[in-house]
């Protein structure tokens, strides 16, 4: 199974099994992870924004018009951000890191 690492706000990295199929808001409040998704996933917030770790960010798929829409209303928002909603977990992204907003991630160094 696919694993995928979450940076919280407090800096630590929890690694997780990540099922192929699942966005990663639905992995993060499978484990637990302080992620709202208040909409549920339907592009309707922006309250499952991620900060993707910049050597994956390439590898997603392009972001549709609605989510940069939902975008604009996200806080300390970054160039590699997203919504942890539009992206699916696929053995391609196995290892793939993210941080939520606010945390320091070590690419930001």
């Amino acid at each position: 199974m696919p694993k995928m690492t979450f940076i919280e706000k407090d800096g630590s990295e929890r690694t997780v099994d990540a099922p192929n199929g699942l966005s990663l808001m639905e992995i993060s409040h499978k484990h637990g992870i302080d992620i709202e998704g208040a909409c549920g996933g339907c592009l309707a917030c922006a309250t499952c924004h991620v900060v993707v770790d910049p050597a994956w960010f390439g590898k997603l798929d392009e972001k549709k018009e609605e989510e940069e829409d939902m975008l604009d209303l996200a806080f300390d928002l970054k160039k590699t951000s997203r919504l942890g909603c539009q992206i699916l977990m696929s053995d391609d992204l196995d290892g793939i890191t993210v941080a939520l907003p606010g945390a320091k991630a070590p690419w930001d160094k």
